[in-house]
């Protein structure tokens, strides 16, 4: 490998990595992976068997099939949170409906693993909504940028005199009426 070659290879996987934060930031990311992540146990537990010593046990339940169909539905589901953002929140509440009935028909949703896992993750896929992009609100106002980082800013927003005085340092201007400096009103109106 020569030097010409090693800031290649740093600048192709930073911008990867970019392209991934972006392409993370376009849809309900974490959603999606945990309901993924909730489909696998409650698929893998039914058809499985603990081996202690020379003892077998079988946790396969009556409705095996069923747990395999939830496990699929909610690895797909997933996907689906990842590749068709639009329909996340029937993607989330399917989730949610499947992680419930994963409960009785999968060994308690894969020990409470992959039903807590579906729930979040489709919670998370319901909740989710796109931001908004930076030209798009830069177009709609003519505002000044604010900062959105840093130590706030306090601004002194006492009424000052026609003189630059200010009427609470007690140099004698206001004569604690409620009137007004500028104008003498007290900003009471009349009846009648």
């Amino acid at each position: 490998m020569s030097a010409e070659t090693r800031p290649r290879l740093i600048e192709t996987a930073g911008q990867k990595r970019l392209s991934f934060r972006e392409w993370r930031g376009l849809r309900p990311f974490w959603g999606g992976l945990l309901t993924l992540l909730a489909g696998i146990p409650i698929m893998y537990l039914p058809y499985a068997n603990l081996t202690i010593g020379s003892l077998t046990v079988r946790m396969a339940t009556t409705a095996g099939a069923g747990s395999l169909i939830i496990g699929v539905l909610l690895v797909v589901l997933g996907l689906t949170m990842w590749f068709q953002p639009a329909s996340r929140v029937f993607a989330g509440v399917a989730a949610i409906l499947l992680s419930l009935v994963s409960l009785v028909v999968s060994n308690f949703g894969a020990f409470l693993v992959g039903f807590l896992l579906g729930l979040i993750g489709g919670a998370l896929g319901v909740s989710w909504a796109p931001g908004k992009a930076a030209a798009e609100a830069k177009d709609g106002a003519d505002e000044p940028a604010r900062p959105t980082a840093g130590p706030p800013v306090f601004v002194d927003a006492r009424p000052t005199t026609a003189t630059g005085h200010d009427p609470e340092s007690g140099n004698g201007l206001d004569d604690l009426s409620g009137t007004s400096p500028t104008d003498g009103t007290n900003g009471r109106h009349r009846a009648g």
